[in-house]
Order: structure tokens, then sequence, then C-alpha cells
């Protein structure tokens, strides 16, 4: 009997709906709307730090008080008291310039949607239409209206809960086209009208609609749907359908009462089956970015065919970003989402020929592409111009290799990635991915290696990422090192890459290595940029440098100084000021593993 009273008790929120928490099934009173939007915002970046800014831009879109500060404190505090679970574990810890809302995934309701979701979707995908409909309709009867109401006040909980809303609009729809292979016109006719009225734009939802129409001998609803559809889309859009909704209501129009024996698929029903996503895996424990996932979520979510490029230095965790990014947008393109490399293992250049050629068989096009390069050209950019594509296209090493992949027109979308600014590419809208911050970095390297081994010597976990040039790659690297070698100390592991001259060969384990990313960059610049980059890298490292400063160590003048500085900066080489300033006041940095590099390519004597 004493044991069980010692046991933690089961803690449980909900944000599909309004918000609440329970423990062992008693609701909890949680509070003034203040203290609601503190837990509320916790809850929209579950297990990560939500930064202090963060937190009173939620509680206090304007005007926020002199005692801001102390208030949050004291809403945190009275929120770990009401969530203590008998565990002994603090819920709410700070780390990382931030407050952590520690959940595990049973205690949170978009947990649970998400993961049947995911199981739903993976039956589908592999031909199990039943199962499929009884995982997605397990998810979506987890919802209890809209997510987080009466909190709209906060603009991250708004756009959280409209993130959510859209999550919510794909898995109905995969449940109605599920139905619908089941024969269970019926109950998708009932059940989808509501819906699809509160959401008339979303063609996916009118072809399931259209189909369970028709399969239940009500035609003329079905058509009236289309047409319904067809006036909104160009009222409000200046659009047509879309050939594939086109296409089923000619099915519709010319096939009369549907019966058992012919059951037309709605487009939708048609991608479960042919749509394909070909991307990396997203990592489980990424890290920061909330600004550029923002950005690059704001450039490629608006379906108006727009092109985003992740601009950054070896290493910076471009790919990851952009992966990260492509996953979040599932919902926004269900045609399909496609990353392909540009480049080869040995960071040459991969021909144009042979990427379309890679396209042509994730997309099906195989066999129906020419083998002049040109016109293969054509047949992608058509196919493309036609269907609401994702298209990722990673380690860009300049504007030839990706300016013909683009999507044209249409409502596809790219997410590019170089070392390079890529300057001639004028449809691109660049985000600039710097390395992390000291508590970023400290943050990764904990959810590697543990955050009990980090908090067990804080002073050598915060050298260690210093030395790691605060690269999310080297950072990765050290973890994983750290990882395997459980005896080694931190701050043995930290003074062995406090030494320029080795901690290169030190960041390596297993297969993954900085050096052989640093030379692929290397010898991606002109002979020109490399000298100027040995001559740079005599200055301090991991030191800010004047344009006087960069002259000297160039030996020329000022005006040629900066025009060798502005083609490292494209080359991203060098990085350059965030905000506009004057040539004599703006301060330029190399990053840290780039500037060791450069120093080890130095030759001796080489003439200033």
């Amino acid at each position: 009997m004493e044991d069980r009273e010692h046991e933690p008790r089961q803690v449980r929120f909900s944000v599909l709906g309004p918000l609440s928490a329970e423990i062992d099934g008693r609701a909890l009173s949680l509070g003034p709307l203040k203290q609601r939007l503190v837990l509320a915002t916790l809850l929209c970046r579950p297990n990560a730090p939500v930064p202090i800014d963060v937190l009173m831009d939620s509680v206090w879109p304007e005007n926020p008080p002199r005692t801001a500060r102390k208030n949050l404190q004291v809403y945190v505090s009275t929120l770990r008291k009401l969530l203590c679970d008998g565990s002994g574990r603090d819920r709410i810890p700070h780390q990382a310039g931030g407050y952590v809302l520690r959940v595990a995934p049973p205690e949170l309701d978009t947990f649970r949607f998400q993961a049947l979701a995911r199981s739903g979707r993976d039956d589908a995908a592999g031909g199990a239409p039943a199962s499929a409909a009884r995982l997605l309709r397990q998810a979506l009867d987890l919802w209890r209206g809209e997510a987080y109401p009466g909190l709209d006040c906060s603009e991250l909980i708004r756009s959280e809960a409209e993130r959510l809303e859209r999550q919510y609009l794909g898995v109905f729809e995969d449940w109605a086209e599920a139905e619908v292979l089941l024969g269970s016109a019926p109950l998708v006719a009932e059940a989808i009208g509501e819906i699809a009225e509160r959401h008339p734009l979303r063609e996916r939802l009118r072809a399931a609609q259209m189909t369970a129409l028709h399969q239940v001998g009500r035609q003329a609803e079905a058509l009236a749907v289309y047409d319904g559809l067809r006036q909104v889309l160009a009222r409000e859009l200046g659009l047509a359908p879309s050939a594939a909704l086109e296409g089923l209501y000619k099915t519709i129009l010319t096939g009369g009462r549907s019966g058992t024996r012919h059951k037309p698929r709605p487009p939708g029903a048609d991608r479960i089956i042919t749509t394909r996503t070909v991307l990396p895996p997203d990592i489980a424990d990424f890290t920061g970015r909330q600004e550029q996932v923002r950005e690059l979520l704001e450039v490629v979510g608006t379906g108006r065919g727009r092109v985003a490029l992740a601009v950054g230095p070896v290493g910076v965790g471009k790919t990851t970003l952009v992966t990260h990014v492509a996953h979040r947008l599932r919902d926004e393109f269900p045609d399909g989402r496609f990353m392909v490399k540009l480049r080869h293992e040995d960071g040459s250049s991969r021909p144009r020929s042979a990427v379309l050629a890679e396209l042509a068989r994730l997309t099906g096009l195989a066999g129906r592409m020419p083998e002049d390069a040109d016109q293969a050209t054509a047949v992608w950019r058509s196919w493309l111009a036609e269907r609401k594509v994702l298209l990722v296209l990673d380690d860009a090493p300049d504007e030839g290799s990706v300016r013909q992949l683009l999507p044209g027109a249409g409502a596809g979308a790219a997410l590019v990635t170089s070392r390079a600014h890529l300057a001639g590419l004028a449809s691109a809208q660049r985000v600039e991915v710097p390395p992390f911050s000291a508590g970023q970095a400290v943050d990764l390297l904990g959810r590697i290696i543990g955050p009990d081994r980090i908090h067990s010597d804080l002073p050598a976990a915060q050298q260690i990422v210093a030395a790691s040039g605060l690269l999310p790659l080297g950072i990765r690297v050290s973890g994983l090192k750290l990882a395997v070698l459980r005896h080694l100390p931190l701050h043995e592991y930290a003074t062995r890459l406090a030494d320029p001259l080795t901690v290169l060969d030190e960041l390596a384990v297993g297969d993954i290595a900085l050096l052989p990313r640093l030379a692929d960059g290397w010898q991606d610049m002109p002979e020109p940029r490399r000298t100027a980059l040995i001559r740079l890298a005599r200055l301090p490292v991991s030191r800010l440098f004047t344009l006087h400063e960069g002259a000297a160590a160039l030996g020329c003048g000022t005006a040629q100084a900066l025009r060798e500085l502005e083609s490292l900066i494209d080359t991203g080489a060098v990085g350059s000021p965030v905000t506009e300033t004057t040539s004599d006041a703006a301060l330029y940095t190399i990053p840290r593993l780039t500037h060791l590099y450069a120093r080890r390519m130095s030759p001796a004597g080489t003439p200033c």
C-alpha cells in the first residue's frame, strides 16, 4: 500500500480542444489567462527549450509590464507545483536560455494524434485501407473542438493552432479516402459535408465528397460540389480546378449512378497509391532554428510557387533544417515531396541529365523523358507546373544547377540549400543559416550525450561546442564520439579539441567527419578566393575583423579588399553583417573551422 502511494501519478495534457490538464483523471484548475498562456506556449514546443522572450511575447504581446520577467517566474513556479506527479523530477526545468516542459508521448494528445496518423498513413500506403481507416478515425476522435480556443491573443499559439488544423484536415482526407475504398461511401457522404463547407478551397476534400456522393447515387449533388468549387476558385483566386478534379467531374458526368461494379476513385485516393515522398527522416533531436523554420514555412508554405534558399557555411545544418521544414509541409503538398542531391559524394557537381533522370524515377516519368537535356527539362517543368509538389534541391554548387529544375508556374515550391548565396537566382528568397548560439549548441550536445553528463561539467561542455565552431555537424560529431566513449571525461575531450592543429582531425567519428566537407568547400572556390582566404586566415581565430584589418591581411587597399570580402561572402567562406552598415563600420568573420582549414592549406612562404 505504501509503495503504491509513492508511485508517480499519470499526467495528461489536452490541446486538441480547450486547453486542459489532469492528474490521475482529476482535472486541474490551470489558473488565470496569463498562466494558461504560459502552459499553452510550452505545449506548443514540448520537450524543447522555449526562450524567455518567446514566452513573454505570448503572455504580453504588447507593452509588457516592468515586472514581466518576475511574473513569468511566478507562473512557471505555480505550474511546476500544479503538475507535480510525485516522481521527484522537475517537470519544467530551466535550460539553454528558456524553459522546457517535459512531456512523454502518452501524456499529450497531439503526440498520440500524430502517432496514430502516421500509422494509418503507413497502412494506407501499404494497401491496408481497413486498418488505415480505423487508425485514422482514432486520431480524429482525439479532437474535442478547435485547438487552443480562446488563446489566439498569442501569435505563436495561433500559428500552432492553424498548423494543427491543417494536420487535422489532412488526416480527415486520408480517412475519407480510405473509407471510400472500403465501400463506406454513405458514411463519408454524411460526415464530410460540414467540414467541406468550412474549408471550401481544399480540392482533395471536395474530391472525396464528390466521389462519396456519386457512389451513393447523389450524382447531381456531386456535380454541384464541383461547380461550387469552380466558382469559388475563379472568384477568390482567379484559378480553375486541377486537372485531376476536372477528370473526376467528367467521370461522374458521363458515368451516371455509380453502383458496386464501378466506383470512381477521387484524386486523393490515387495519391495514396502513386504519390511518393522521398525525404531523409526528420531527426528526433532537432534543435533551435525557430526563426529560420518560420521564414522557410512562410516562403514555401503559401502555395504560390515560391523558392527559398537556405544559405550557410559547411556543417551549419542546412540539409537538416530544410528536411525538417519539408516534413512539416506534408499537407500543403499533396502531390509529393522529393529531395535530390546536386553533388556526387566527392563534392563534384552532378550533370543536369543525371538529376533529371533521378527525378523521372521518383515521379513516374521514367521512360517519358527525351534524351536531349533541354527537351527533358521542358517535360519536367511541364509535369511540375500541373502539380502541387515540394522540390528539395540539396547542396547546389551554382545557379545553373538549380534554375532549370525549379517550378516555373503552378502551385509547386522549392527548398534549396547552398554554401554560396547564388546571387544570380533572382526568384529565390534567401534565409541565412548561422552557427548555433552557445545555449543551442550545449542543448544539442545534451540531447546526444544526456543532460546529466552536461550538468556534471558545464564549462567543459561549453568549451567543446565552442571548439566545434558552434556548428551542428561539429557538435553532433563530438556528441556521438562522447556517447560511444562513455569513459572519456568532458574536460579531457575539451582539451583535445582546444589544439587548433589537431581539432579538425578530432572531429570525426564513424563515417562522419568535418574535414572532407571543408575540403569540398575549399575545392569549390576559385584559386584567387583561396589565396585571399589564406591571407585572411592570418587574423586571430574566432574574432570579428574590420575592413581595414582585412585589407592589411590581404596586402591591398580598402577598395580591393572590399571586393575580395564580398566575393568570399558570396562563397560562404566569410560571414557578413546582418544589418545595413557602412563599409568602415562593418565587421566580418570567418567560421572557426573554415579559418583553421585555411591555415592548414597555407603553403610555406605564401606571398602577400
